[in-house]
């Protein structure tokens, strides 16, 4: 079995659903040496967040900042931790929620991924800064 690793910095990004995974085969062209094994994608904070979800129609990007908008108010009174602003607790709740980490398989040097699939960052700041993935591949 062989294991690659790469950690990663994304340049900072808006608010909302953002495809990477360009950036992720580009930071990791190993992925090309496994015929079968594992892509995980880890984000190393808890106000951003990372799914699989429709890369073609930027429509579902835009109803994906609606919905978790809706579902996850800002400037609600009952929130304690604000220190960093109105986004910042709802930031937590929505990472919360999608996760920190995708896993997808690889086939024959290529990510699994289904036709319309990409992978998303989720910034849940208005300013959320650069952000660290630990990209690993294993597999053989």
């Amino acid at each position: 079995m062989r294991i690659f690793q790469q950690l990663v910095s994304l340049a900072p990004r808006q608010r909302g659903f953002h495809i990477i995974t360009n950036e992720v085969l580009h930071a990791l062209p190993q992925i090309g040496e496994i015929k079968v094994g594992i892509l995980q994608v880890f984000i190393q904070h808890t106000s951003a967040s990372l799914c699989i979800n429709e890369n073609a129609d930027p429509t579902v990007r835009q109803d994906f900042e609606m919905y978790f908008n809706k579902a996850v108010p800002e400037n609600d009174p009952d929130y304690l931790h604000d220190y960093e602003g109105d986004d910042d607790m709802p930031a937590h709740l929505k990472a919360a929620m999608l996760g920190s980490s995708v896993s997808i398989p690889i086939h024959n040097g290529q990510l699994a991924l289904g036709t319309w699939q990409g992978i998303y960052l989720c910034e849940h700041r208005n300013r959320g800064g650069s952000r660290n993935l630990v990209i690993t591949a294993w597999g053989e």
